[in-house]
């Protein structure tokens, strides 16, 4: 059918489209002007009724179907003249590394499309059972609208019947979309009132004047409701046929067409019968309006729905990466760059329609999940997590935990986040335990602390906490004597061997050479939150044995910076974020800084790789890789939890589980049953660092290859101090003298021969770096001299009665 012709008032324009009438009806411009006068002459009866001034209502209406008026009633010039046709509200999708999609995130599922990318059958469809003549007159349909007002104003008042045209209904979809979630204006938006009916008329004169009829079909189409949770076209051919709006056929176009009128009455994947019926109502329609053939119709109607539901996903849960998502969405609320409050920022990601980049890894991703369920079931009385960080970027790779993202808590489901930073998540964190050491080997390696120098380190030794250095140059308040034990060895050890063996005693005396603000400034500078205002007391002695909370992502992003060589880059789960129409909205590249030397980091490497070759606990552990790794364990003291951080050169992750009971307390690890496996002591090689072995093993293969340097600490000067001679001196002058010198004390358990309560050994002696911690052993007592009356042992001796021998046994 060709164009369309009006010609009203002396106006006349041509609009090309749908077929206005089935053959039969008269033409629109085969009207005479005796018609046209009994029509405006129906409106005034019309407005009459209704109680408003005949001039009032028929002026408006006049207008909107092309006749120029010049003035307005005093109703309608109340209401606006210009509707606000905000942006409509998108769904957010985001996507991995790759590019491949792990999430969506909406309060609308909805993807714009503009007109040329919905097909033109379903354009058809549309206009056909909605507004057959929506291409030829104004702002309404005349004969409808005036049908539904007067059946509306017989039945008391109540909208009981609709007759808008597309445009009014496109005005009805926008008011409410411009509502948000504001009640008031969404009661506005939707009250059955003539009032209502009015505005949209008003506002919809505005549109077309301002608007094409194609524009206001594809806003129509695009702010549509569809059931199911869909809003516009493209979303609802995804959701019901898998397919883009553009491959939309005959069938499928009914379909949809028909859904709009009662999306939930209708909906196919409730009610497939009553579906069906009005999907071959519209396909009668079709026919009738000429624009399909009847045997067209006849073979739609033949075929099935064809549903191919899509559902999409809205969220965090069941996505791939679900703590991820959780931790990213976190990320974002909080960045001003996105919004100035939170509630902009929250429109923006859920309404905006964005494509977020993210940092995820899937393989990586896969990997850390099967590796944590493969040793925490969700029901375990722990939670098991890992994070995985690049070194030299600071891009989270992956991130996963023990209990699954949902609402089953009998389960072991949550939707609490245990593995990231509080800030972003839900735990106050967890003790590090002795992965904390890395930070105080950097720090003494940064104070010019050679990797040979050595610590004699017995157990026990003592030291008394005023001896600690803080960042005021003032000493640690507390006098208390500190003696940690040690777990697993004893004996003179240097900064390979002590940090291998994770000696608690050399620790201790390394610390009191760094000074406690050295090694807990460096911590905060790699990433780790130590600023939170209920931990005031996290500067303490026992800092280097991890009584910290931390979260595994806050390590990760620690240790990652050891493999960069000393650069530190922020943990981020992001890349860029584009706008719908594809404009980028903020870029994040790496926040990256160097915070130690290069050399400093090189002989942190130099001495954790050995805790992945023989000898080390990780080796021993079968956590060798196949390229060059280097780690850490870490137990907290009373076994509340383990740790292993091990990285490489291009990768760091950080493994973690943590003794919780189903009511969320924290429990000692000891005694409980882990991953099918009881418990007997709790070390981070035995049960953390094989979560962390097994999701760097089934990756390594994709890590590449890349060796770590050769420390190089020339460029840090050792400065070296005399150490007194203080053998023979009572404890309390050595200590005095010691201290003069520039030292610090600790006290080791007695050995050598001297008058008690003298100083019968020390070391180092000779020289020792200036302001190291120098270990006194008090003596044993004097030397014992043999005379006649000694025979060995058991021998009577003088003035001693003699003991009753027992005779042999038995």
């Amino acid at each position: 059918m060709g164009p369309i012709r009006w010609v009203l008032g002396g106006r006349s324009s041509t609009l090309v489209g749908m077929p206005s009438e089935p053959a039969a009806s008269p033409r629109a411009d085969a009207l005479p002007p005796s018609r046209i006068a009994s029509h405006l002459g129906v409106m005034a009866a019309v407005a009459a009724v209704l109680g408003l001034l005949v001039a009032g209502l028929v002026i408006p209406f006049v207008g909107a179907v092309g006749m120029g008026a010049k003035k307005v009633s005093d109703g309608m010039r109340n209401f606006p003249a210009t509707l606000e046709t905000n942006p409509l509200a998108q769904k957010t999708v985001v996507l991995d590394r790759n590019g491949k999609q792990i999430a969506s995130i909406f309060d609308e599922n909805r993807v714009n499309v503009p007109l040329t990318g919905v097909s033109e059958v379903m354009r058809q469809a549309i206009v056909s059972i909605e507004d057959y003549r929506f291409y030829q007159h104004g702002a309404l349909d005349l004969k409808g609208t005036l049908r539904a007002l007067l059946t509306n104003k017989a039945s008391g008042g109540q909208v009981v019947q609709g007759g808008s045209s597309i445009t009014q209904q496109t005005v009805k979809l926008t008011l409410l979309a411009n509502a948000g979630n504001d009640p008031e204006k969404i009661k506005e938006a939707t009250d059955d009132t003539y009032d209502r009916k009015i505005r949209e008329l008003r506002y919809a004169i505005a549109l077309e004047e301002t608007h094409s009829k194609d524009w206001i079909l594809e806003r129509y189409l695009n702010t549509a409701y569809f059931g199911d949770g869909v809003y516009g076209i493209q979303a609802a051919a995804r959701h019901y046929f898998s397919k883009n709006a553009s491959k939309l056929e005959l069938p499928e176009a009914a379909l949809l067409a028909g859904l709009v009128k009662n999306p939930v009455g209708y909906a196919p994947t409730s009610y497939p019968d009553k579906a069906t019926e009005r999907r071959n109502t519209v396909l009668n329609r079709m026919a009738e309006l000429h624009v399909i053939t009847p045997e067209e119709r006849d073979a739609a109607k033949a075929q099935d729905l064809g549903l191919k539901i899509r559902k999409a996903k809205n969220g965090c849960v069941d996505t791939v990466a679900p703590f991820f998502c959780d931790y990213l969405l976190r990320y974002l609320m909080v960045d001003p760059g996105l919004g100035e409050t939170p509630d902009s920022r929250r429109e923006l990601l859920y309404r905006g329609g964005l494509t977020i980049h993210t940092t995820l890894d899937q393989a990586y991703q896969r990997a850390a999940d099967q590796a944590v369920s493969a040793h925490v079931d969700p029901t375990d009385q722990a939670i098991g997590g890992l994070a995985l960080v690049e070194p030299g970027t600071g891009a989270v790779r992956a991130l996963a935990q023990s209990r699954p993202m949902g609402p089953r808590e009998k389960k072991g489901e949550t939707f609490l986040n245990y593995v990231v930073p509080t800030r972003y998540g839900d735990s106050n964190g967890f003790h590090g335990g002795s992965t904390f050491k890395a930070f105080v080997l950097a720090a003494a390696l940064n104070r010019g602390v050679p990797l040979n120098y050595q610590f004699d380190s017995p157990e026990p030794v003592e030291i008394q906490q005023t001896e600690y250095e803080l960042c005021d140059g003032k000493r640690y308040s507390n006098s208390d004597v500190w003696g940690p034990s040690n777990a697993t060895s004893n004996g003179m050890m240097d900064l390979y061997t002590g940090t291998r063996l994770s000696v608690n005693t050399f620790y201790l005396q390394l610390e009191a050479t760094t000074g406690l603000c050295a090694p807990y400034e460096l911590a905060k500078s790699m990433g780790l939150d130590l600023t939170k205002k209920d931990r005031p007391a996290e500067l303490t002695p026992t800092f280097t044995l991890g009584t910290v909370n931390v979260s595994p992502l806050e390590m990760a992003e620690a240790y990652a910076t050891f493999g960069a060589r000393g650069k530190h880059c922020s943990a981020s789960p992001v890349t860029q974020i584009e706008s719908a129409s594809g404009e980028v909205v903020k870029k994040y590249p790496p926040d990256c800084s160097q915070v130690m030397p290069q050399g400093v980091a090189d002989g942190v490497n130099a001495v954790l790789r050995g805790v992945q070759e023989p000898g080390g606990f990780g080796y021993s552990h079968g956590l060798g890789l196949s390229v060059p790794s280097a780690g850490k364990t870490g137990t907290s003291q009373a076994g509340w939890s383990v740790w292993f951080s091990g990285y490489t050169p291009t990768l760091a992750g950080a493994a973690m589980i943590a003794g919780a009971n189903a009511k969320g307390s924290w429990i000692p690890l000891d005694g409980q049953v882990i991953g099918g496996n009881y418990v007997y002591d709790a070390t981070g090689s035995s049960f953390a660092g094989p979560i962390w072995g097994d999701a760097f093993h089934a990756i390594q293969n994709s890590l590449k290859y890349q060796d770590f340097v050769a420390p190089d600490l020339s460029g840090i000067t050792t400065q070296w101090a005399q150490v007194p001679s203080v053998k023979g001196l009572s404890l309390e002058a050595a200590t005095q003298t010691l201290r003069a010198a520039g030292f610090k004390v600790a006290v080791g358990p007695a050995a050598g021969k001297g008058p008690v309560g003298t100083v019968g050994k020390y070391f180092p002696t000779g020289q020792a770096v200036q302001g190291s911690a120098i270990l006194i052993s008090p003596s044993t007592g004097p030397k014992k001299h043999k005379n006649k009356h000694d025979q060995g042992p058991g021998a009577v001796q003088p003035g001693t009665p003699p003991a009753r021998q027992e005779g042999p046994r038995h």
